[in-house]
């Protein structure tokens, strides 16, 4: 999925928001246990307490917890900032202290976190943007689960022998305009008996992104 800058989330229905099971006092670290110079939102990390860290190694104790972070402005003209990453060099202990949400079945989000291995100036995420991944590959229905490193991945296996948490793309449902036309940046697709309309493009900035819904 071609993505520029950071990644980023809309959060469409998470349920962690009403619940509480936000996690947001440990410090982001390493399987090697060296702070975590950047973070997007759309990663994934494990509130290991035990450790002392949230941790972006698939072996330590917890589940995958969404990273979902709020950006302080403090100057108005920067108001309108949405794509940013947490980076350890503006803190003062020099450490990320993420908020990380729970998710739970039934979760719905938007995002282009997946991941690659890729990064350049241009592009400056921590695993780059995944120009391997497209909107094509990316179809209704796909699973997608978590990798090692804490970045989205498409995962091709049978749900039942997945960890948790698995998530599903889900379409995203709009009105045609009042004239009946539809602008090309929607298609239509058929969900069970029903023609509907899908719109790919889903992001405040407007680009590609996909509909997760949490199903495992």
């Amino acid at each position: 999925m071609k993505r520029i800058g950071y990644a980023q989330v809309e959060p469409n229905h998470l349920s962690a928001r009403y619940t509480g099971q936000i996690y947001a006092q440990l410090p982001a670290r390493h399987s090697n246990g060296k702070a975590i110079e950047q973070l997007e939102n759309g990663q994934f990390l494990k509130y290991d307490y035990a450790a002392g860290c949230a941790s972006d190694n698939n072996a330590s104790a917890g589940e995958w917890m969404l990273v979902f972070n709020e950006e302080k402005l403090y100057d108005e003209r920067y108001q309108n900032h949405k794509d940013f990453a947490m980076l350890a060099k503006d803190f003062t202990d020099k450490t990320i202290y993420p908020r990380l949400l729970k998710t739970n079945v039934g979760d719905i989000f938007t995002t282009n976190a997946f991941k690659s291995t890729t990064a350049t100036p241009e592009k400056p995420s921590v695993a780059g943007p995944n120009e391997s991944i497209t909107m094509e590959d990316l179809s209704i229905g796909d699973l997608v689960v978590v990798g090692n490193d804490g970045w989205l991945e498409k995962s091709t296996a049978e749900i039942g022998s997945l960890n948790a948490p698995v998530f599903k793309v889900v379409p995203h449902f709009t009105q045609i305009k009042d004239n009946g036309s539809i602008t090309p940046a929607y298609e239509t697709k058929t969900i069970g008996s029903e023609s509907v309309i899908v719109y790919n493009y889903t992001l405040p900035d407007m680009q590609d992104a996909v509909k997760l819904q949490r199903v495992k």
